[in-house]
């Protein structure tokens, strides 16, 4: 019984000695284009295939809502923001979202609390009400709450990004936010000879479910983005639901989201982390991935080695 570690590279663990040490346990490396400029994408594929020879996956930003801001900052309930000019400090991306919302949306912005609603639209500006205060931090996913919105399920970003891994030989592309079976012909179509990761991250994943299934092979369950689509206590049910689906077809399915959130901080995980992690590899997941624990924690490689002793412990009992 294979069962594959994934995980993402970061600030904490773009290095040689991480990748010296992850050479041993990790299956593939996750370059997050949501949290990666064009201009280091291909200078990060450089250094990793100089120190490492893990494959590498190129994961898109996909149909999504993003904040763009240089630093974080707090805003209190009943705080105006100001979004899109020139001037602003504070921006959404990709620049379409301008022309899809409108006044009256409400925003979920990132993990933090924080939602604010559209009170006023001009030409180039969007003006918001805070009404749940919290951080307005870079790169997080922004969710409109009051309504469904369409994005294209790739941004001018993913497809340079894929052009640049094309000329770097990567063979392996994850799709976020894949919400319908079109999405999945769409990626393939343009991915013909590569290997696909499908991110199941939205109500519209579920309520598509077989049919994405049908078309895809590859699929990985993000809890993050997906508890913004449906309420956290669902969370399970969801994840058990397409771990059913996708291995009634004998077909893979990975889990990413606080696998080991604890250890972006802490040297060990807690009970319930590890209990989480069993329970998924015993409903029949392909693999599990890291996230923030190897991208920006500070025991990037503790973590993977915590997931390999509990892979163990699950071979040796599971039997």
């Amino acid at each position: 019984m294979k069962i594959e570690i994934f995980c993402t590279l970061g600030p904490k663990s773009l290095n040689k000695k991480f990748l010296k040490e992850a050479s041993k346990e990790v299956n593939l490396l996750r370059l997050n284009l949501s949290h990666l400029s064009i201009s280091s994408l291909e200078k990060n594929i450089k250094f990793i295939r100089k120190h490492s020879k893990i494959p590498i996956c190129i994961d898109t930003e996909g149909a999504q809502i993003r904040t763009k801001i240089r630093r974080k900052k707090f805003f209190k309930k009943n705080q105006l923001v100001k979004l899109f000019d020139s001037k602003s400090k504070i921006k959404l991306y990709p620049y379409e979202t301008f022309n899809i919302l409108k006044t009256g949306d409400k925003l979920d912005v990132g993990f933090g609390g924080l939602i604010i609603k559209i009170i006023k639209k001009e030409k180039i500006n969007l003006y918001a009400k805070v009404l749940s205060e919290g951080w307005f931090e870079p790169s997080k996913g922004v969710h409109v709450i009051n309504r469904k919105i369409k994005l294209n399920c790739l941004t001018n970003k993913d497809l340079k990004a894929i052009k640049i891994g094309k000329k770097y030989k990567i063979k392996n592309y994850a799709l976020s936010f894949t919400n319908s079976a079109n999405d999945v012909k769409l990626f393939n179509n343009l991915l013909p000879r590569f290997n696909k990761i499908f991110k199941l991250e939205s109500l519209d994943a579920l309520k598509n479910l077989k049919t994405i299934i049908h078309e895809g092979k590859n699929f990985l369950i993000d809890r993050g983005d997906l508890s913004k689509s449906i309420s956290i206590e669902m969370i399970p049910v969801a994840q058990r639901k397409i771990i059913k689906e996708v291995k009634k077809k004998r077909k893979n399915v990975y889990v990413a989201t606080n696998l080991l959130e604890s250890m972006i901080f802490n040297k060990s995980p807690t009970r319930g982390e590890v209990n989480d992690i069993y329970n998924i590899l015993e409903l029949g997941a392909t693999g599990l991935v890291l996230a923030a624990e190897t991208a920006i924690g500070n025991n990037s490689i503790n973590c993977i080695k915590y997931l390999k002793k509990i892979v163990n412990v699950f071979k040796k009992y599971e039997r």
